[in-house]
């Protein structure tokens, strides 16, 4: 025996309940998708592992001269972005003039930037070059940058202002017009 709508759902009561939970649903799929996307939206600093640079002191590229581990006990903040240092002098000396030790191209990789992309920048593959700190994705790559260092910056500066608010998701597979590739 076959039931007719009315009969499987009298005075509408359950097909109400269930629009309701229907679109309630819906609103929470809606707002749970528009986190995710705005949780991928891309940043103009690199942050990994919660911190600038892998949480590396910017301000000993300079006077060290080396690499150097920050810590938790001396941080500051700069443009929504944690940065460590080893020592409180270079905390306060970075936080006098953050643009003088801050890593070019928010910390991305400047060979990926001179291509227009925005790869990680290890700590270890450092240069300074005309007084500012450049990274790069791996000791390999750099090797590649090395060759035309005036070159490849003339690449990432003039791409850095296209892809600083883009995801590298989106450089990789609709980059936008006017980057260029590499050294110029």
């Amino acid at each position: 025996m076959t039931l007719t709508y009315a009969q499987r759902w009298p005075n509408g009561a359950i097909t109400s309940k269930l629009r309701t939970i229907a679109v309630a649903a819906m609103v929470g799929f809606a707002a749970a998708f528009s986190l995710g996307v705005n949780a991928q939206a891309a940043t103009e600093i690199n942050v990994q592992e919660g911190y600038a640079v892998h949480g590396y002191d910017v301000v000993a590229y300079f006077t060290v001269g080396q690499p150097t581990p920050g810590s938790d006990q001396f941080t500051a903040v700069h443009d929504n972005v944690t940065y460590r240092f080893s020592s409180s002098k270079n905390r306060d000396t970075f936080t006098a003039d953050p643009a003088a030790y801050a890593p070019q191209y928010g910390g991305y990789c400047a060979f990926g930037t001179s291509v227009g992309r925005k790869f990680d920048g290890d700590p270890h593959a450092w240069r300074i070059i005309d007084g500012k700190l450049y990274l790069n994705l791996n000791k390999k790559v750099q090797a590649t940058w090395l060759k035309d260092v005036p070159g490849y910056i003339r690449g990432a500066d003039n791409n850095w202002p296209i892809i600083v608010s883009l995801t590298d998701a989106v450089l990789e597979t609709n980059p936008p017009a006017g980057l260029t590739q590499g050294a110029i």
